[in-house]
């Protein structure tokens, strides 16, 4: 590791790894390499409030700075609660939280894991009927009073996991539908009901296109 990975780890531990990207980066480590690195104040995070701001500067050597009302204002730990009556069960909710604290299934109602949750508000502007409305869930503390290195650390946990699984059903559903069109392409090659030739090269053609195209983003995965 460099000196500014050895940083970047430093800050990430320092960050409440609520994942909420209102930094304007997509996750907290990514606004630990951009801090390490110099292209990034210490004072983008709200969830980490005054506090965080203060142990930033502390990790930095840096002035401590008021946070930039930019990226939003210090405020409670937040909560999503999930409206049953409203909730149809399109999944897009659970796709779009970091931390996998969302459960259930397509056309089914819904469930936020309330311990898992890290009220960092992107299920929000998913919802297609604004079902999803957040709560206070910490008597109104702010920042690091209302939020702890250990839950912290269980948020940074579930955030890797789901990366590993974001990436995982990625490889898979990519490996299925190349199976699906190596599988056409041999079908294609014994049909004989086609009697034209060019209309046969042209399916073949875009087949092997497709295939070729899953092969080389293979490498990149495995990067």
């Amino acid at each position: 590791m460099t000196p500014t990975d050895d940083q970047a780890a430093l800050i990430d531990a320092l960050l409440p790894q609520t994942q909420c990207t209102r930094c304007g980066q997509p996750d907290c480590e990514s606004y630990a390499r951009a801090v390490a690195s110099g292209t990034a104040g210490i004072n983008q995070c709200p969830p980490g409030g005054a506090e965080g701001v203060v142990r930033l500067a502390r990790a930095t050597g840096r002035p401590v700075l008021p946070l930039d009302p930019r990226h939003g204002a210090e405020g409670p730990r937040l909560l999503a609660v999930i409206d049953e009556d409203w909730c149809i069960g399109c999944t897009l909710c659970i796709k779009a939280c970091p931390v996998d604290a969302i459960f259930g299934a397509s056309k089914q109602m819904h469930v936020v894991v309330d311990a898992q949750c890290t009220g960092c508000e992107l299920c929000l502007p998913v919802c297609p009927v604004d079902c999803i409305s957040l709560v206070d869930a910490s008597g109104g503390a702010t920042g690091w009073a209302a939020w702890s290195p250990e839950q912290a650390a269980e948020a940074r946990r579930r955030y890797d996991f789901h990366r590993l699984r974001v990436e995982r059903d990625k490889r898979d559903n990519e490996a299925r539908l190349a199976a699906k069109a190596e599988h056409k392409l041999a079908h294609l090659e014994t049909e004989t009901r086609l009697t034209d030739p060019a209309q046969i090269e042209r399916k073949r053609s875009v087949i092997e296109a497709a295939l070729a195209r899953a092969r080389a983003r293979r490498p990149q995965d495995r990067a």
